[in-house]
């Protein structure tokens, strides 16, 4: 089956940055579009930002300027780059990804497991 797995959370300063990743395992032929969701305590899961396989874009307004998405199709992978961090960016942080076309069929949609990243002194 394939799945997605994050790393790259932990703990950070107010204003410092982190990296987190998450890459699709099994044999992955093509993945429409790869994402990061984050879901903070006591609230919903959110959109935080979206990748196409081309490589467009796109942003939740309450992190334009200071995330950036970017992806590596020959490794099935996506990544955040998050700076100018807040502790209202403490959140678990999720990877999705939509229309996984693998040799074991396709999946119209994949969740990971999520990552949790804490903006705190």
């Amino acid at each position: 089956q394939v799945q997605l797995v994050e790393s790259g959370g932990g703990l950070v300063q107010p204003g410092g940055s982190l990296r987190v990743s998450c890459a699709a395992s099994g044999s992955v032929w093509s993945i429409n579009t790869m994402g990061w969701y984050r879901q903070a305590p006591g609230k919903q899961r959110e959109l935080v930002a979206t990748i196409t396989s081309g490589g467009v874009t796109n942003y939740a307004d309450s992190v334009k300027g200071r995330f950036t998405i970017s992806r590596d199709n020959t490794k099935n992978a996506v990544y955040l780059q998050m700076n100018s961090l807040s502790p209202e960016d403490t959140a678990v942080y999720y990877c999705s990804a939509d229309r996984v076309l693998s040799s074991t069929g396709l999946y119209l949609d994949i969740w990971g497991q999520g990552t949790l990243v804490t903006v705190s002194r």
